[in-house]
């Protein structure tokens, strides 16, 4: 190198250095050769307005990263403000679903599709079909045939119930006949003579 460009400055603190920038200024080179090589920049883009649109987009990046933080901060700040109001998961997802229902009934899609149900409804109730479908329906509902099978059906239902119970007093007479006849008073004195004897000829034998 040559020595005229040697700091000679006694107080410099380079002084007895060779002051030297050609290798910085080749790695830089290298650097922005080497960037360029892998992502080429597009056509019209300078390399001075692409390194300020790096710079900028590394801020927006470390933004979104505070942002993030902040966010995760509040959300656990929440949850600790519903534990201490007792408010549960259930309870929120009931809250939920009760003010979803509600903007639902308030939505102008409910409340359209309400208003033609409706219309709808107004002109099915207001057709020859429907009305000529009703009054047939009346006429067999005051009918004389009608009024003749409900009264059979109310009768039969009345005669099967009498006839049920004639049935069952007749069994309890029968049984209670039996009960008193001479054959079943006989037949319930041997009955207790056999028990009688048995545990006489049980203790006899064992003798």
């Amino acid at each position: 190198m040559d020595p005229a460009s040697q700091d000679i400055n006694l107080n410099s603190p380079n002084k007895g250095l060779d002051v030297d920038h050609s290798d910085n200024l080749s790695d830089g080179h290298v650097e922005g050769a080497v960037r360029n090589a892998a992502n080429p920049l597009p056509p019209g883009l300078t390399e001075e307005e692409a390194e300020e649109l790096r710079t900028e987009l590394t801020k927006v990046e470390e933004e979104i990263n505070t942002l993030r933080q902040v966010l995760s901060a509040k959300e656990r700040h929440a949850i600790e403000l519903k534990r201490k109001l007792g408010l549960s998961p259930l309870n929120e997802l009931k809250q939920n679903l009760t003010k979803s229902w509600q903007d639902v009934q308030t939505s102008n899609a409910y409340v359209k599709t309400t208003e033609k149900l409706g219309e709808w409804n107004e002109r099915v109730s207001s057709s020859d079909l429907y009305l000529s479908a009703s009054a047939t329906l009346d006429d067999i509902t005051h009918s004389e045939a009608y009024k003749k099978t409900q009264e059979t059906l109310s009768q039969a239902g009345q005669k099967t119930s009498a006839a049920l119970t004639t049935v069952g007093s007749a069994i309890s007479k029968k049984l209670g006949d039996m009960r008193n006849s001479a054959t079943f008073k006989s037949f319930e004195d041997k009955m207790g003579n056999l028990k009688v004897s048995t545990p006489a000829q049980v203790c006899f034998t064992d003798v």
